[in-house]
């Protein structure tokens, strides 16, 4: 076997259309430290869709769409409590793609996570003014500036008080993670003991009343099975508060500890409240008789208790303003992340020394939400927000395969250290056998463009990755593994798709079916044997920050929580898939013309992590890793 000293050439390309190797750089865990904007503050520790889903997609499974989408969501839970221990930076999925795929997909991610957290909030506060108006007495309660008005002549109706309440959230999002907190636990406080009440007191009312919401001659799946999927699809973004957790990774105290916590609590409190909720709305009301704007408040007042309704609306209301508060907090360091590397202007990535929190970009996204939530129809807004939220709970489980079997092994550097990068590599070059063996698992780089400064002769690995008595391990050696772990892993999440689509396009013939699904199905289930029988890196024991989060049952979970991601996203429909597009075609234009010329990375220089001490040492510089 061969072996080779890696050396990165300058990333002068990265901004060139010969190569598309900028679609691939990758940068490192800690990125986030060498800013010199300011840091966020480390302050938190651990501590509207039931009315439309059941009348339009699920009726009485309703429940089943929820805990669908829960367990899709359980599995990307451990995914991310992994990596949001391990890389605990603001960006979430943005910034854990950064770091294990490449640029190229981290930009699509952060590009839909924008328009995820923009829409999410824009749709809970468009949910808001109907229960603010129940409070008051009626839909035509609230005041002519605040109500709800159509313009004429265009099928639009407006919602003011929609854009105000997003406003006032941005205002107290401005003032300082601290602030915010306090505020959002005391709403959720509210909000819990109002669906503590609608549990106990429905579940009596339904008991009372014998549940005639289930008496349906169409049975319990009135829509069918593809229904109830498209149902946990469009209800997925109710799961986003993981994520929002993850999001701020870079404010939790102990991000090891917290963050895998608060990840965990997060999802099983909501997914626990969702379903107990749902069951008891479309067991008191027929489904196609649940109002999709005041669901719970009306499917009690149908009963006669008309006076429970003013405690479901405040809980309502305080539910929605926590789901606002908490949609809106995430998109800013989203926004700043992206600007620290150069993929946005560097406006966005400016934190104010007093409240320690990304004012501008926290302005620029309550802005982009008022707009869209005084102008759309939260109907229309809900499937485009799962799409957001599906893909990067994709891509995050991605990133967990590429951590554990081929993790990142070089490390940007700043091009004014190529002389001690050179000087580095070519002593190691004529290091002793006993260095190279050491060295020989990084013999195949993340950006393709390495050249073998010297070569030596074939030597034996002692104790290889892949082990001799496996057949496989006849086939693939030190020097090609990471380029075939990289193939396999492509080639699982191909027949993923590939099957995915195959089993919910009904369109298609059976026999092109039946194809199609058994191809997918046998390159899903090699690559699962295939990172089964294989060894994971131990270079994965030092990535990141150790001592946190371990995602158990690798690969398997990862591959499930792709499969069920990939199903979800599919079932949204071809009309989501249209809308999301147009952001999408917008993002790569922007990525085209913005990002790819003014990434941090673009003039970077990859080398070895095992040598990242040694050019620094070289160099005497005081700031040696990219920022």
């Amino acid at each position: 076997m061969g072996v080779s000293v890696d050396l990165q050439e300058s990333g002068g390309n990265g901004g060139s259309w010969s190569s598309f190797n900028f679609l691939t750089r990758r940068k490192r865990v800690d990125s986030a430290d060498k800013h010199s904007d300011g840091q966020l503050a480390k302050a938190l520790s651990v501590p509207h869709l039931i009315g439309i889903v059941a009348r339009e997609h699920s009726g009485p499974a309703l429940a089943f769409s929820f805990l669908i989408a829960g367990i899709a969501s359980a599995l990307s839970a451990f995914c991310y409590a992994e990596l949001a221990s391990r890389c605990p930076s603001a960006g979430s999925a943005y910034h854990y793609s950064y770091i294990c795929v490449g640029e190229g997909v981290a930009w699509l991610i952060g590009w839909a996570l924008i328009l995820e957290y923009t829409i999410s909030g824009a749709a809970v506060a468009r949910g808001i003014s109907p229960n603010m108006a129940a409070l008051f007495g009626g839909p035509d309660s609230l005041p002519f500036f605040l109500g709800r008005q159509q313009i004429p002549g265009v099928d639009i109706v407006v919602d003011p008080c929609a854009a105000v309440l997003v406003f006032i959230i941005t205002g107290l999002l401005c003032l300082g993670i601290k602030e915010s907190t306090v505020a959002q636990g005391i709403v959720t406080s509210v909000n819990v003991c109002a669906l503590v009440f609608v549990i106990v007191a429905g579940g009596y009312l339904g008991f009372k009343s014998g549940w005639v919401g289930y008496e349906l001659p169409a049975g319990y799946f009135p829509f069918g099975v593809d229904g109830m999927l498209a149902g946990s699809a469009t209800v997925f973004f109710a799961y986003i508060g993981f994520d929002a957790v993850a999001s701020t990774a870079e404010e939790v105290k102990h991000p090891q500890r917290d963050l895998p916590l608060g990840i965990g609590a997060s999802l099983f409190v909501c997914c626990a409240l969702y379903m107990m909720v749902s069951v008891v709305v479309v067991g008191l009301v027929p489904y196609y008789a649940i109002d999709p704007d005041t669901p719970i408040s009306s499917a009690f007042a149908s009963h006669g208790m008309q006076w429970a309704a003013y405690i479901i609306n405040v809980g309502a209301f305080t539910a929605l303003c926590s789901s606002l508060l908490g949609g809106l907090l995430p998109q800013p360091r989203i926004l700043m992340a992206m600007a620290r590397d150069g993929l946005l202007p560097p406006f966005f990535s400016e934190i104010s020394k007093r409240s320690q929190v990304p004012v501008k970009s926290t302005l620029a996204t309550g802005l982009f939400a008022a707009f869209l939530a005084f102008f759309m129809d939260v109907s229309q807004l809900a499937g485009m927000v799962s799409v957001g939220t599906l893909l990067a709970f994709t891509t995050v489980a991605i990133s967990i395969l590429i951590l554990r079997y081929i993790p990142p092994n070089e490390v940007p550097m700043p091009p004014s250290l190529q002389d001690s990068v050179d000087y580095v590599s070519l002593r190691c070059g004529w290091s002793s056998d006993e260095t190279n063996e050491k060295d020989a698992d990084a013999n195949v780089g993340t950006s393709g463009k390495n050249e073998p400064l010297i070569l030596k002769e074939d030597i034996s690995i002692e104790y290889p990755l892949i082990p001799k008595q496996l057949v496989i391990g006849n086939y693939i050696n030190e020097g090609n593994r990471r380029k075939v772990v990289g193939w396999i892993i492509a080639s699982t999440c191909l027949g993923v798709f590939v099957l995915t689509y195959a089993a919910s396009d009904l369109s298609l013939l059976s026999s092109v079916r039946y194809t199609l699904c058994g191809a997918g199905g046998i390159l899903l289930l090699s690559g699962l044997v295939f990172l089964t029988c294989i060894d994971q890196d131990d270079a994965r024991h030092n990535f990141g920050h150790s001592g946190g989060f371990i995602c158990p049952f690798v690969p398997l979970l990862p591959i499930l929580c792709i499969l069920i991601n990939c199903y979800l996203l599919i079932s949204l429909g071809v009309a989501t898939w249209a809308r999301v597009s147009v952001w999408l075609v917008i993002g790569v234009v922007v990525y085209i013309f913005y990002g790819r010329t003014h990434s941090s990375l673009n003039d970077a220089v990859y080398v070895r992590a095992s040598h990242v001490d040694k050019n620094c040492k070289t160099s005497k510089s005081k700031s040696c890793l990219l920022a």
